[in-house]
């Protein structure tokens, strides 16, 4: 008897998968980066919506925190599904939810209704979570890594624009507005999909409750998927504690950076994008665990960076330390992409017949780590300013390269 079959939802007998084409990995690829903006959209948008709305400084990391812990909760119960339903079928009702609660949050007339239309849309994102692993089904063995790192590139520049994407659209016609486009584009995307998608029928055969329960036999049983989605989590609280106190720092002098030039130092940190594809085929040639160290010290040495920039004083010149600061958001942005893309490698060649609670647990975990990270920020910035956020990146950072070598002794 097989591994899989000592866990509920086994698979069902599958027959011989399709090989990905250059100009599917591209769809795949598109798709997940326009899906992704509206989950990190809101970390650049807190300062224009959290006064609008009526929240405190403190209680405006909870506008970042919704679509992440939506996004979470999502992975946990929503993605699993792919095992078990039709996954064209089952992206297109979560793009056709995701696209109606962008026009509730474009249209909330309170705190309460936003945060409860953001978290449903981060929900309905997860769809995402089907998509990848329908990407990687596709792939051969020996280039499922590159498949991933190209995937996963569309994935990271839709994060990485999504902060100046949505400054800008706030400061040329309002906060609202982004939303509003955000639900065009979501219902666009929805019918096209519908139409190019191929079908990827279910692999196992099992009900639901079974299915939700497996995602705890997976955790227990696979210590890689325990070990990744530990330092995911911690790289993510990093990423969320600096791009959701940042635009407030941009904000304050000797910056004193509008939303337009908020847009501009948040294109800055794109550029971790084009490394996405470099991580995955040092994932592919063996070198997960050197890669993933590097990443982690690059993480610490963005926020150490970014603390010592932001700590400029009122009457500084602003260029030098605003130059320093966007190389931290530059490196940070790397470390984060690296850690996730040799993450997704590793849970990727887990167990393929599971690949979807696999995908929806891992992601899920480090999401987790970023709506917590999200929360902390505001607290953080009230309590003891950009220093006590860089602060707190830094030592998940460190925890991250304590556990590297632990791993490492053993």
């Amino acid at each position: 008897m097989s591994l899989d079959r000592t866990l509920p939802g086994a698979p069902a007998p599958s027959s011989s998968s399709s090989c990905i084409t250059p100009g599917l990995t591209r769809l795949f690829a598109l798709a997940v980066g326009l899906i992704v903006t509206n989950i990190f959209a809101p970390q650049t948008l807190i300062g224009v919506i959290a006064p609008a709305l009526g929240l405190t400084v403190a209680g405006s990391g909870l506008i970042a925190m919704a679509t992440l812990l939506g996004y979470a909760i999502g992975l946990f119960l929503l993605v699993p599904l792919g095992d078990i339903v039709e996954n064209r079928a089952l992206v297109v009702r979560m793009l056709s939810c995701a696209a109606v609660m962008a026009l509730a949050a474009a249209l909330a007339p309170s705190a309460a209704v936003l945060l409860t239309a953001l978290f449903c849309l981060g929900g309905a994102c997860a769809a995402i979570q089907v998509l990848v692993p329908i990407a990687a089904g596709m792939a051969a063995p020996e280039r499922r890594g590159r498949v991933i790192g190209d995937v996963m590139s569309g994935l990271m520049l839709g994060i990485l624009l999504a902060r100046p994407l949505a400054s800008l659209v706030a400061d040329l016609w309002g906060w609202r507005a982004y939303y509003g486009l955000s639900a065009a584009v979501l219902a666009l995307l929805a019918g096209f999909l519908a139409w190019r998608l191929p079908r990827r029928p279910p692999t196992v055969t099992t009900r639901y409750p079974a299915l939700i329960l497996s995602l705890w036999h997976l955790l227990r049983d696979e210590p890689v998927l325990r070990a990744r989605a530990f330092t995911a989590a911690l790289s993510m609280a990093a990423f969320s504690l600096f791009w959701t106190a940042v635009a407030l720092r941009l904000a304050q002098p000797p910056f004193g950076l509008d939303q337009r030039g908020i847009v501009l130092f948040a294109l800055a940190g794109a550029g971790g994008a084009l490394a996405t594809s470099i991580f995955g085929r040092l994932g592919d040639r063996g070198w997960s665990r050197p890669a993933t160290t590097i990443s982690h010290l690059l993480i610490a040495l963005a926020l150490l960076l970014a603390g010592w920039a932001g700590s400029a004083s009122a009457d500084a010149a602003p260029l030098r330390p605003l130059l320093l600061l966007g190389l931290g958001a530059i490196l940070v942005d790397i470390g984060v992409t690296g850690d996730q893309t040799l993450g997704r490698h590793a849970v990727n060649l887990l167990r393929p017949a599971f690949r979807g609670r696999l995908n929806g647990l891992y992601v899920g975990l480090f999401f987790l780590g970023g709506a917590a990270g999200s929360s902390l920020a505001g607290l953080l910035w009230v309590r003891g300013g950009w220093s006590a956020v860089c602060a707190a990146g830094v030592l998940a950072a460190a925890a991250m390269l304590v556990f590297d070598g632990r791993r490492g002794a053993r």
